[in-house]
């Protein structure tokens, strides 16, 4: 035994960023395998078994990760409405609630090429777009997380305004429209055959540039 040795020490570990990148990668190809599955063969015929069976990892890893297959199942989404959100915090002062929520929602759609999974496409973004829009539960789970998103960004937006949503109406209204026309544009870009991020921006351009013109002008031809 050398000078200094310990008896019975453990041996040291991987370095810390390497810890990390293989936590990582193990996420990641749980995310894609999931969502491979899920559109696929359907979200409610897929098992947790089937997919750490696919990774070759344990059940116990899966929820390391995830609390369940529907935290799976909106793990991308999470990430870009985490990412407007403070998006939308960094907007500057003097804009407009409309224009400060329009460009944080661009800029969002920009981060979905960095979404958590590296390995997972735009194409299947989309794909899972669709499925969670004609999965009930999944569905019904997707009205929630945009009600509560709703309440994040009329908070976001009343506090820029220096406004008491609970007293004055405008910030409702305004994430309510806003969120109408960003919930039609993700329908719109779920059903086209265009999956990009480009197909995404130029759809909500146009639907958030007619909302104004919507709300405040007649339609009768003259």
């Amino acid at each position: 035994m050398t000078c200094g040795q310990t008896t019975g020490a453990p041996a040291p570990g991987p370095p810390v960023g390497l810890r990390e990148r293989k936590k990582k990668r193990t996420r990641d190809a749980l995310l894609h395998t999931a969502l491979e599955l899920f559109t696929t063969q359907g979200y409610d015929r897929t098992t947790v078994d089937e997919i750490v069976d696919a990774v070759e990892v344990s059940q116990r890893t899966f929820f390391r990760y995830f609390t369940n297959k529907e935290a799976a199942a909106f793990a991308v989404q999470e990430t870009v409405e985490l990412n407007f959100l403070a998006e939308l915090r960094r907007r500057p002062a003097a804009e407009s609630p409309f224009e400060a929520m329009r460009r944080a929602a661009l800029n969002a759609w920009d981060s979905i090429a960095d979404a958590p999974g590296g390995n997972i496409t735009v194409s299947l973004q989309m794909r899972t777009y669709r499925m969670i829009e004609s999965t009930p539960a999944l569905l019904a789970a997707h009205m929630r997380r945009s009600i509560d998103l709703e309440h994040q960004i009329t908070l976001l937006v009343a506090e820029r305004e220096g406004l008491d949503p609970d007293t004055d109406p405008r910030p409702r209204v305004a994430v309510a429209a806003f969120s109408g026309v960003m919930r039609l544009t993700g329908q719109l870009w779920g059903q086209r055959q265009d999956a990009s991020v480009e197909a995404l921006r130029d759809l909500t351009e146009l639907h958030l540039d007619h909302l104004q013109p919507a709300l405040s002008e007649g339609w009768r031809a003259a």
